[in-house]
């Protein structure tokens, strides 16, 4: 394969890691969104407040407890996703430095042959 062949692919690899990073991080911000949303859930609410789960078109009274227990597993599903979802970005991230590492070495030894010539 020709150098121009070869640092297209890499740019091109590059680009998609780049994309893949975005998606992740995106993934990530609406995790915390959630995560704020759950974690505020109860916060203004009074020991005594009637709680109402809404299950299909019916709102049944649910007791306080069984709700915030209900809002703690979730929070801490969510929390397991943020820190996955972080280890993912960073092996992303580490792969996207490596690929521009590589486009930035093969740019010189394109640059070179032109120089020398």
């Amino acid at each position: 394969m020709d150098q121009q062949k070869q640092y297209q692919a890499l740019t091109d690899e590059y680009q998609g890691l780049q994309t893949e990073l975005t998606t992740i991080v995106t993934a990530r911000q609406k995790l915390e969104s959630q995560h704020t949303e759950n974690k505020s859930e109860f916060a203004g609410l009074a020991d005594d407040a009637v709680i109402y789960k809404l299950v299909g078109p019916v709102l049944l009274k649910q007791d306080t407890s069984e709700a915030k227990s209900t809002v703690d597993g979730r929070l801490d599903y969510i929390e397991k996703e943020i820190k996955r979802v972080e280890t993912n970005i960073k092996d992303v991230q580490v792969r996207s430095e490596g690929k521009k590492t590589e486009i930035m070495q093969m740019q010189s030894q394109m640059q070179r042959p032109a120089v020398q010539g």
